[in-house]
């Protein structure tokens, strides 16, 4: 249910509907007194113009008043908007086939006193021609229905303006067809005009001639005029509104959301452009919140490949990097959480920042510890290297520091393995993420506990020694049996104060 608007701005939405449904009947009226003033017929106007009274002004009234309850009642928060969307949309629509029906009853009524009468003198209008009678009951008829759809199509504008800025709600349903709308538009404008003054010219001759086609020039010039200004407001505002918010997007402001205005293809794209640019801002938060960990052109690079096959899985030799706090159960026993979480985060952007110096990318946060990965899924020349580097400059920059406001020293143990890794989404429905998989993680993971009963800081397998080749100082520790693997591993410690 929407929120409830004042009551004088429901009474002010409402009565601007009603005067742009309404100015039909004084559009007519003032084509009718150009036409009584042409044939100096003041006499036909109380009739004529009473006939607009009533049924232009008065029938319409009650009939507009009532195609707007369902609009009314959302409003005042009586009913959903989904309940009321319905006849937003044919707002327009509905509005300017009264007032075709209408007109047509005025018009005919018109011709019908004037064409039917023996004597012209008792209207004091010269009697038409026939084919006046039928041109004009259909030209009439059918320009009041199309200057209604586009009065009532830019009252809608301003209609929806209003519901998306207080409810930020949209149409999502379009009956419209802006090519149908342009091409009647089109029509009307140019060919009504025509079609009266051919009949004109075919059917009179003379001075009644020269009235007729000046008659028809006046009213067509001032209905054209108005009609103008209301069909280019109405195909033409929402496309200036999509346009300058397309503009601020290209600009780099996301922070766009267009009312969707229109029942036609231009209020759908409307209703697509604001999916989109949602999607633009999830995916920035996604960016940001990832560039917090990496480096923002990793995130960056990680997100432009999304969906591509690296996605769905890969294999590739890359480097993999474990972290772990030597003693971190026992740390934890003594602080309090807050104090804990504090000192712990301040730890790992520490360590974060060698990582993504080295071009690493950090997969998984465990715990204490960090799961990275060099050269998957993004290329890292000389991936070994980089990883035993980033691996010093973690040691030399949490050396003896302490962190958090209690000061505790954290002692870092890391494990670093060369090989061949599957990388790949994995996970369910919309639960996925990215992973590394194979016996080279696992090695990398079993080596980084292995510094507790080496007493070392960094220990690597033999791949990572072999592909680093004399750029560092290693120290052979001989072999070990990992769990999950049937021969042994030899394992090296690094120097992280010296290089080969």
């Amino acid at each position: 249910m929407s929120a409830i608007a004042k009551p004088e701005e429901i009474a002010a939405i409402r009565r601007r509907y009603l005067l742009m449904a309404l100015s039909a009947g004084v559009v007519d009226i003032a084509f009718n007194l150009i036409f009584i003033t042409m044939n100096d017929a003041w006499s036909f106007a109380p009739r004529s113009v009473g006939i607009s009274v009533v049924l232009l002004l008065g029938v319409n009234y009650l009939v507009a008043r009532r195609l707007f309850e369902p609009i009314q009642r959302y409003l005042d928060g009586k009913a959903t908007f989904e309940q009321a969307q319905r006849r937003l949309t044919q707002l327009p629509l509905v509005t300017a086939r009264t007032v075709g029906i209408l007109v047509l009853l005025v018009t005919f009524s018109r011709l019908g006193s004037t064409y039917f009468l023996t004597d012209p003198s008792m209207t004091g209008v010269p009697r038409p021609s026939l084919a006046q009678v039928i041109t004009l009951c259909i030209v009439l008829p059918v320009f009041f229905f199309t200057y209604t759809y586009f009065v009532i199509s830019d009252y809608l504008t301003r209609l929806c303006t209003f519901i998306f800025e207080r409810d930020g709600r949209n149409l999502t349903l379009y009956f419209g067809s802006y090519t149908l709308k342009l091409i009647v538009a089109l029509m009307v404008i140019s060919i009504a005009p025509l079609a009266s003054i051919v009949v004109a010219l075919f059917s009179y001759e003379g001075d009644r001639l020269k009235v007729e086609v000046t008659t028809v020039v006046g009213i067509a010039a001032i209905g054209l005029a108005i009609s103008a200004y209301f069909v280019t407001s109405s195909l033409l505002g929402p496309i200036r509104n999509l346009s300058r918010a397309m503009g601020k997007v290209a600009e780099g402001d996301l922070n766009q959301s267009v009312p969707v205005t229109s029942n036609d293809e231009i209020g759908e794209l409307t209703g697509q452009f604001n999916t989109m640019v949602g999607g633009l801002r999830e995916r920035e938060r996604i960016r940001e919140t990832f560039g917090r960990y990496v480096d923002e052109s990793v995130a960056s690079t990680i997100l432009k490949r999304e969906g591509e096959d690296v996605l769905a899985g890969e294999m590739r030799e890359a480097t993999i990097l474990f972290t772990d706090i030597a003693g971190f159960t026992t740390i934890a026993e003594y602080l309090t959480p807050h104090f804990l979480v504090a000192a712990l985060n301040e730890y790992l952007e520490t360590v974060l920042e060698p990582i993504r110096a080295h071009g690493g990318v950090v997969n998984t946060f465990i715990g204490d510890g960090l799961f990275a990965s060099f050269n998957m899924p993004l290329a890292c020349e000389d991936h070994a290297c980089a990883a035993v580097r980033a691996a010093i400059d973690i040691q030399r920059a949490v050396g003896d520091r302490t962190f958090g406001d209690m000061g505790v020293a954290f002692a870092t143990r890391i494990g670093i393995s060369t090989g061949q890794v599957i990388g790949g989404s994995v996970g369910a429905g919309r639960r996925v993420t990215f992973t590394l998989l194979g016996d080279t993680v696992n090695l990398a993971a079993r080596l980084e506990q292995l510094n507790k009963e080496y007493g070392t800081r960094i220990l690597v397998s033999d791949s990572t020694r072999r592909a680093c080749g004399d750029k560092f100082i290693f120290a052979g520790l001989g072999s070990v049996v990992v769990r999950g693997r049937t021969d042994a591993a030899a394992i090296f410690s690094v120097d992280p104060h010296g290089q080969g």
